[in-house]
């Protein structure tokens, strides 16, 4: 085992069906989607796209690269205090691992972990999506996690496992200490006041090949 350079721990293992959901009874058939995702007893395999188990109705939070959403555990109780929301907890922004001693700020693309008996690495920041705000009957929330930066990060698996809620969460390797997850995603999200960071970014070996050839492209345009 590697020389943690920080850790943390696993509150909380999710995974999550793809089901009809009831979240907007305008809509004129049921939402399908897999992000409510049900707390884990016991170690659960993860492979390279993922947790045993979980699937994903939009394959934009899946695959390789994004195969488990990481969320801090300690945002939870911020939201609760600002939303009045008292059952808002792990899970409640549709991650698989809900983590502590680690968030957007101090997370960096490239970041390598070792979580029970596997490997994985940060990717880039989760780009939140309207079920955010469809799941808590919110509609402003969306808007406050982009604002706020409370968003989470993807992970790719390096060396597939098992993982089991409470297992250290360990830094073992930091390539880009350059590269907040906080920062990838304003760069991002403001591309068009920060072309040179744009391109940079786009630079990033670590960094999920969907947002380097999106950024890529907006670097040339």
């Amino acid at each position: 085992m590697s020389a943690p350079l920080a850790s943390g721990r696993i509150v909380s293992v999710r995974v999550g069906r793809v089901v009809p959901v009831d979240w907007e009874p305008e809509r004129p058939r049921p939402l399908r989607t897999a992000y409510v995702k049900a707390p884990v007893d016991g170690p659960v395999r993860l492979g390279t796209l993922g947790l045993e188990g979980d699937e994903q109705h939009d394959r934009n939070h899946g695959g390789p690269e994004r195969a488990m959403l990481a969320y801090p555990d300690a945002h939870y109780a911020t939201w609760r205090e600002e939303l009045g929301i008292p059952e808002m907890g792990p899970g409640g922004f549709g991650e698989n691992l809900t983590v502590t001693g680690f968030d957007e700020r101090s997370v960096c693309v490239g970041d390598v972990f070792e979580a029970g008996d596997t490997r994985v690495q940060v990717t880039q920041a989760r780009a939140p999506c309207a079920n955010i705000s469809r799941r808590w009957s919110r509609p402003d929330l969306l808007e406050r996690v982009i604002e706020t930066r409370r968003f989470g990060w993807y992970l790719r698996v390096l060396e597939p496992g098992t993982i089991t809620a409470g297992d250290h969460y360990r830094l073992i390797e930091r390539p880009h200490p350059e590269w907040p997850v906080e920062r990838a995603f304003i760069v991002r999200h403001e591309r068009a006041k920060r072309r040179d960071e744009v391109a940079l970014l786009a630079q990033c070996p670590a960094l999920s090949s969907h947002w380097r050839e999106q950024l890529s492209a907006w670097a040339r345009a």
